[in-house]
């Protein structure tokens, strides 16, 4: 027999049941009845942003710094609406979030009723699975059943959209925590035969590498850890997406960078010659891949995925593992340890990977006059590196410094939007990571114009005292859009130039928060010092060199093995760097 309460009451108790301790969400007339329900309790505190797009990144950077389930909750109509940019991302990004919506009672549904969407409708395309709760009977089950399918197998976002009267309904709440889904059953065993295959094919190669993503992080710090393991017993280079990074330490030796578009020559070039490429987590997506039917061309390709849906999606592979990363790693680990397998040296494959380090694809010129932005990352790790540090960013040209000069040596410690690429991620979701981690040291690196795409929630930094960064790399431009237009357009640079920057000190000291501004290269390393100290929330303006491209770079529709490479492009080649047909690919 279960307890009676009202359907905001039991919302509120599954949070709890759940292990849920903070959530972010924004009040409106349908979510009413749940907003008391807060009111009446003290498990669960509620974060309150000033937009919903903030609530859902919050909730994100909340899921991904602690591997928990994130929360928001949303009103009717545009409350839901302003949630979908966050839950697309998660979705992308394979983040578990869900989202509580209120909808307008159910006898008003489908009458245009004020602030009335078809909040199910329009997410369905977005979300792992919603559900508009039309029973109380129904509302603890589903409530859990959100919880379970937001965590489980590939994890993304839910939805629950709940009725006014439901929410004022009572009826019998059970503790449904353990609940699965009667439809929903990702796998759980791993083919052992699959397995031992994978490692008669590592035995054979003689130029291996592993392509590594952000399933290995999803799947716990456990999985990471085995993967060092792996790569010590194999001694195969490693190389990792955007969102892999840190499964794997950034200063570990078998480290070759990030790869892709705008990843280093050794990791993109390792990846174009290679004959076995080990795929665990990651889902040959575009920026990888370049263009396809050149795409590792002479390799035997292994996918492990949880996701079935991923697999030869969009690139054919020879052997597939549909299993849990960290379940995939520790089998191999077995079967090599039973067979006592000894792995070859790969003494030739290591001395062409260190040829094509030699290349150094991330120099950049040097300037006394002008904070260089590359310089301005390396500074801002080398005395972030021994602190308990998560970096968060927008997207552009910024993301992409901090990917190749921040180097994360723990998993979870690096968010950013890598499949959605959402400018206006990186704050709310630093405020997530900083709620979840209130000791910590939370920086979003940002840009000039991604920065302002949700500023508002400096606002809700303030008023929970949270000590989020902000380290902008202000170039006047939306950076990255300037460089596209270089690129595809002939230099025509159409509205990418931001004419009416704010003062970012006095922006934040208008909000109550502190500001700081630096130009020059000698004053660097004091201010950013000084943004470390202070507490409370703080924008770092930043001025950097405003027409420096990001390289290197793979141009879009090209291979692997055909990349831009910094200071040895001439302006020739940008311009000609791409085709027709790679303009489309952009």
């Amino acid at each position: 027999m279960g307890k009676k309460m009202t359907g905001a009451e039991m919302v509120i108790q599954t949070l709890h049941d759940q292990g849920v301790e903070s959530v972010f969400g924004y009040p409106g007339g349908a979510v009413l009845p749940i907003y008391d329900a807060i009111f009446q309790q003290e498990n669960v505190k509620h974060i309150l942003v000033r937009h919903e797009q903030g609530a859902s990144h919050a909730a994100e950077g909340y899921a991904r710094s602690t591997g928990n389930v994130g929360v928001l909750i949303v009103t009717s109509g545009p409350g839901a609406t302003n949630a979908v940019t966050g839950l697309t991302d998660a979705l992308l990004d394979s983040i578990p979030i869900v989202c509580i919506s209120g909808q307008v009672p159910t006898h008003l549904i489908g009458t245009d009723a004020f602030q009335e969407a078809d909040t199910v409708g329009i997410t369905r395309a977005c979300t792992k699975h919603n559900w508009l709760v039309k029973d109380i009977k129904d509302l603890p089950r589903i409530m859990h059943e959100a919880f379970y399918i937001a965590r489980s197998g590939r994890p993304g976002p839910v939805l629950v959209d709940i009725p006014k009267d439901i929410q004022f309904a009572e009826g019998e709440y059970e503790n449904l925590s353990k609940t699965t889904h009667k439809t929903y059953t990702p796998p759980s065993t791993i083919d052992s035969k699959a397995v031992s295959a994978v490692v008669d094919l590592m035995q054979r190669a003689k130029r291996p590498i592993i392509y590594s993503g952000g399933g290995i992080i999803n799947s716990g710090p456990k999985a990471s850890k085995l993967l060092q393991k792996f790569v010590q017993k194999t001694n195969m280079p490693i190389t990792s997406t955007l969102m892999g990074l840190g499964a794997y330490p950034g200063s570990g030796d078998n480290w070759l960078g990030m790869l892709g578009m705008h990843g280093t020559y050794e990791a993109n070039m390792a990846m174009h010659d290679c004959d076995l490429m080990l795929c665990i987590g990651a889902r040959f997506d575009d920026r990888i891949t370049g263009k396809i039917d050149e795409f590792s061309p002479k390799s035997k390709k292994v996918h492990v995925d949880i996701d079935a849906t991923s697999i030869n999606k969009n690139v054919e592979v020879d052997l597939s593992i549909i299993a849990d990363c960290g379940k995939f790693l520790n089998e191999a680990l077995k079967i090599m340890e039973n067979r006592n397998n000894k792995f070859q040296s790969f003494d030739l494959w290591w001395k062409q990977i260190d040829s094509w380090k030699k290349v150094n694809c991330l120099q950049y010129k040097a300037n006394s006059d002008v904070i260089m932005p590359q310089y301005a990352i390396q500074r801002l790790y080398e005395l972030t590196k021994n602190k308990d540090t998560y970096i968060t960013t927008e997207v552009g040209q910024h993301q992409m410094w901090a990917a190749q000069f921040y180097k994360f040596d723990k998993p979870n410690r690096w968010l950013t939007s890598g499949g959605l690429g959402t400018m206006g991620y990186g704050f709310p979701a630093a405020n997530g990571v900083q709620v979840a981690k209130p000791d910590a040291l939370v920086i979003d690196i940002a840009g000039d114009a991604s920065i302002l795409m949700n500023i508002q929630e400096l606002s809700t930094a303030v008023q929970y005292q949270l000590n989020t960064k902000i380290f902008i790399l202000n170039n006047s431009y939306m950076g990255m859009v300037r460089q596209w237009q270089q690129l595809l357009h002939g230099n025509r640079i159409s509205e990418s130039y931001s004419d009416s920057l704010p003062d970012f000190v006095k922006l934040a000291e208008a909000y109550g928060a502190t500001g700081i501004r630096v130009k020059k290269p000698t004053e660097l390393d004091d201010a950013i010092l000084e943004m470390i100290n202070t507490p409370g929330p703080v924008i770092f303006d930043c001025v950097v060199a405003n027409l420096e491209n990001c390289f290197p770079m793979i141009p879009s529709g090209k291979a692997h093995n055909d990349m831009l490479l910094g200071d040895n492009v001439s302006d020739e080649e940008v311009a000609n760097a791409i085709d027709d047909d790679g303009k489309i690919m952009v």
